[in-house]
């Protein structure tokens, strides 16, 4: 079992419910994962997409920060292609000074999801190879080491320690290795995978000063209740969004399980929500400590970020406590 957990809330969106709850939904799951001892929170960001309110990942990390005491808070990430590695330094610098010692700088090579949402960012798909050197701007800015403007300073970022992590599959491993930072990377449907990412970037790290070892977060969906089906109806929201995604081309707000159940669904639209729903780790306590036991050995991570998203909130906060007890936090 890994024994680190930690929690990563998208901010989805409901029916019925309105965006703004989403956000407060957020910073109130926040509470509750510390007060269950989980060690760090994040949140992420999306643009333009009906189920995610999280658009703004700095903005709302400081909510929730400002709502906790303890507990580690960042991003998972902040996609620096569509940001000047400058202000991306200066909204983590305002965040430390304000809450030290608890920020985490999370990071992906995302760019927006849509042609017309890379337009309204003044992005387009080739920045995402830029990532790399992004990175190691971005990295120069807290440091006071980047050349590339002079007189320039990020106030207050400069000095500051703020741990990075690279939010990574394939390519983004090597750079997490070159660059000595920590690894995320998931999700749990595709563990051969998972495993290979992981071995290429333990064989590449490279030591730094912001890390002498490798460091893996491994990141996906978990959902723990009392019967296994029980577990398997926290799932059945999300997977229904990625099928309606995949067929319509929208990603919507979750609806609630019996909702789903009852769908007319087509012969599409019905594989895609079964290969949604397949691989992820659920179950009661005893089968989800097991599973997850296989998961470290596959792995051996360091950390597991916990991504899962539901309607049924009052199921989801039941699922992280029984998580948090198969722990021993």
């Amino acid at each position: 079992m890994i024994r680190k957990l930690s929690l990563l809330d998208r901010s989805r969106t409901r029916e019925g419910h309105p965006a703004p709850e989403a956000l407060r939904d957020t910073v109130d799951l926040a509470r509750t994962a510390e007060e269950l001892g989980y060690h760090r929170f994040w949140v992420s960001e999306h643009h333009s997409v009906p189920g995610v309110a999280g658009s703004a990942p700095t903005v709302l990390a400081a909510a929730v920060a400002a709502a906790t005491r303890r507990i580690r808070v960042g991003t998972g990430g902040v996609m620096l292609p569509n940001h000047q590695p400058l202000v991306i330094a200066e909204q983590f610098g305002v965040l430390e000074a304000l809450f030290p010692g608890r920020i985490d700088m999370g990071l992906g090579r995302s760019v927006g999801f849509t042609n017309g949402i890379r337009r309204a960012l003044g992005r387009d798909t080739g920045d995402a190879d830029r990532f790399e050197e992004q990175l190691a701007e971005l990295l120069g800015w807290l440091d006071g080491s980047q050349q590339a403007h002079p007189q320039v300073h990020a106030r207050p970022a400069e000095g500051l320690r703020i741990p990075a992590y690279v939010l990574a599959t394939g390519e983004g491993a090597g750079i997490a290795a070159r660059a000595g930072l920590p690894l995320v990377v998931g999700d749990l449907r595709t563990r051969g995978r998972v495993r290979e990412v992981i071995e290429t970037y333990r064989e590449e790290f490279r030591a730094s000063a912001r890390g002498t070892e490798p460091y893996v977060v491994v990141s996906g969906t978990v959902a723990v209740a009392a019967t296994a089906e029980e577990a398997r109806r926290i799932l059945m929201p999300e997977a229904w969004s990625a099928a309606y995604s995949r067929t319509r081309g929208s990603f919507p707000p979750l609806r609630p399980a019996g909702e789903v159940e009852a769908l007319a669904m087509t012969a599409k639209e019905r594989e895609l929500y079964e290969g949604a729903l397949a691989g992820h780790v659920y179950g009661t306590e005893e089968q989800v400590a097991a599973e997850l036991a296989e998961v470290s050995a596959l792995t051996g991570a360091d950390e597991l970020l916990v991504t899962t998203s539901t309607y049924d909130r009052t199921a989801l906060l039941d699922s992280h406590r029984r998580l948090a007890r198969i722990a021993g936090l």
